[in-house]
């Protein structure tokens, strides 16, 4: 068991709840019955494993206790981003009353408490509602001292912010297993690297957002990152990797399939309009291969989302104008029709499909 991580442990826990129900199925069927020695010895292993469980990772033992827990993720999330915006407006509300020595304290005894108060958390709070939400708090404490900070000393904004806010929401987010800080880190290191190759392109950073092809390394960057490095010990991570990285990348190829005009490429827009169409329809063809290959549920459903995408809009820009809109919804329900058809022939031909959903 202590090569397990939650993750697992959930996943044996839930297998035994399976095999139980199909047991009971089967007993009942006299395909098979189990003597009575059998059955205790069955039943003592799997509570000793539910109880070592329970014990090292705070599982969900039980239909009820996940759904105690959805609701218990539900509260500490919205309770975090309560205190994070209360943390933030009473900074606004007193700043101006404090002198600049005093503003400087405050403002490393918040980011330095908050920081202690998320790792003394961490190693108590076998649950991890309380170490996550003590962690938004303290990365909304640092992003508040990097601001106020810059405010205080009168230094130009920069993109230079965003890789120490990125870096900072990381390491909480592996210290405390926190996927939305993930996510938090994943955005900023976007925004950072979009921003850098925008700089080096000519543009002021902040208007990197103007040029979408500035998003495109970073999202190939964001999707190796599971491939390179190990992320089977922290549950779901290795999944929002793959997502904000596709995302990343083909949301600037269907922007650029409409406005060749934000390209850098130095063509004529409609040229650049209708690579970037084909190459999206490539992209989602090949990451919906890929991901059924791997066994990427994600990958897949992803690719498969961006596919009907630009599918859609390119019917929209073929047909719109020249059918009567009955008829041009009744075509757009046909193709979907026609879609699953083809993803189920697939499925059950090759099951390629077979992890997508689950």
């Amino acid at each position: 068991m202590s090569t397990l991580n939650r993750s697992e442990a959930q996943q044996r826990a839930d297998d035994i709840a399976v095999f139980n129900r199909e047991l009971a199925r089967l007993e009942a069927e006299q395909v098979l019955s189990l003597g009575d020695d059998q059955r205790a010895s069955l039943h003592a292993h799997q509570q000793q494993l539910l109880a070592s469980y329970r014990a090292a990772f705070d599982i969900d033992h039980d239909s009820q206790a996940r759904q105690l827990s959805l609701g218990m993720r539900i509260a500490s999330f919205l309770g975090a981003l309560a205190l994070a915006a209360s943390l933030f407006f009473l900074f606004y509300q007193f700043w101006g009353l404090f002198g600049e020595v005093s503003q400087v304290a405050i403002l490393l005894a918040a980011s330095l408490g908050s920081c202690v108060l998320t790792l003394w958390l961490s190693r108590r709070d076998d649950s991890g509602y309380f170490s996550k939400l003590a962690a938004l708090l303290a990365l909304t404490c640092f992003v508040l001292n990097i601001t106020m900070l810059g405010q205080i000393f009168n230094i130009t904004p920069s993109d230079k912010a965003l890789l120490p806010w990125a870096a900072y929401a990381l390491l909480l987010a592996y210290a405390c297993q926190a996927r939305l800080l993930l996510a938090a880190g994943i955005l900023c290191l976007l925004a950072f690297i979009a921003a850098r190759v925008g700089s080096w392109g000519g543009l002021y950073w902040l208007s990197f957002g103007e040029r979408p092809e500035n998003f495109l390394p970073a999202a190939l960057l964001i999707f190796a990152v599971p491939l390179l490095i190990e992320q089977r010990r922290y549950e779901g991570f290795a999944v929002i990797y793959r997502v904000f990285g596709l995302l990343a990348l083909l949301l600037p190829v269907l922007v650029l399939g409409h406005w060749g005009e934000a390209s850098y490429l130095d063509h004529a827009p409609a040229l650049i309009e209708g690579g970037y169409q084909v190459l999206g329809f490539v992209l989602s063809v090949a990451l919906i291969w890929l991901g059924a290959r791997r066994g990427w549920a994600d990958v897949v459903n992803t690719g498969l989302v961006f596919f009907v995408v630009f599918l859609y809009t390119k019917l929209f820009d073929w047909w719109w104008e020249l059918m009567p809109k009955y008829l041009f919804f009744l075509l757009l329900g046909l193709v979907a029709v026609l879609v699953l058809l083809v993803l189920r022939r697939l499925r059950s031909r090759h099951g390629l499909f077979a992890g997508v959903g689950q």
